[in-house]
């Protein structure tokens, strides 16, 4: 395991589009330990791997008190969704930054576990926010494309001039 490098917006990799994972090797497990243990020392609550570089549809999840329940979804894909909630979200990516951002209430995701055996999960409140967070990541969408083109430009200036302040220092 190692704590990898999460890219920051407006990195034009987070828009890359992740593949397909067709078989869970060792690769694929080895790269699951790792985002977990960046997720969890970001510290984050959910971690796509296009969030670290990586173009294979991997997310890491744990939303639980105790930071000891992780979710691995490998090739996620909604089938169903049904109403709509209204959150605050954040990102690893997008450091220090919150919106509120509308998404399904419930939702049922059909994926292969860390395993690789097929799985279905249904999930509402917190954690399909995160689901669906993440499987944007997957899509090369960021949060922040949910806010108006004047907040975007606000939010990209203010990074990148973060970014410049970090690598002058």
């Amino acid at each position: 395991m190692a704590l990898l490098d999460i890219l920051v917006y407006p990195d034009p990799r987070l828009r890359d589009i992740a593949q397909k994972v067709d078989a869970v090797t060792a690769i694929e497990q080895e790269l699951v330990s790792s985002m977990a243990e960046t997720m969890y020392a970001a510290p984050g609550i959910g971690l796509a791997a296009i969030q670290v570089g990586v173009d294979k549809r991997i997310i890491v999840i744990d939303i639980s008190e105790y930071r000891d329940d992780l979710l691995v979804l490998i090739n996620p894909e909604i089938t169903e969704q049904d109403g709509v909630q209204v959150s605050e979200e954040g990102c690893l990516s997008v450091p220090d930054i919150y919106a509120e951002v509308a998404r399904a209430e419930k939702i049922t995701v059909r994926h292969l576990d860390q395993s690789g055996e097929p799985a279905v999960l249904s999930a509402g409140g917190l954690l399909a926010v995160c689901i669906q967070h993440e499987i944007d990541h997957l899509d090369g969408k960021v949060f922040v494309d949910y806010l108006s083109r004047m907040k975007q430009s606000r939010i990209r200036k203010k990074l990148l001039k973060a970014g410049q302040q970090k690598s002058a220092a």
